[in-house]
């Protein structure tokens, strides 16, 4: 799964649309529908945003553990 896809998916649980996702995020609704439709990526610093907003980890987003290092076998 695509971030973009884990930002919809919060989106529409939230109930929100995307000119509320762009009022968030400061840009347009049309740059919101790009994001959706992978037209565009998102910038970091509008990843954070999100983050902080939904109150989810980058990582989450990400699709990546919440781990730095795959754990070792002993």
């Amino acid at each position: 799964m695509d971030y973009r896809d884990r930002f919809r998916r919060l989106r529409i649980e939230q109930d929100l649309d995307q000119k509320d996702i762009a009022d968030i995020c400061n840009v347009s609704p049309q740059l919101v529908s790009h994001w959706e439709t992978y037209k565009r990526h998102m910038t970091v610093d509008t990843i954070i945003v999100l983050c902080k907003y939904f109150k989810v980890s980058a990582n989450y987003i990400l699709g990546i553990p919440d781990y730095p290092y795959p754990k070792r076998e002993k």
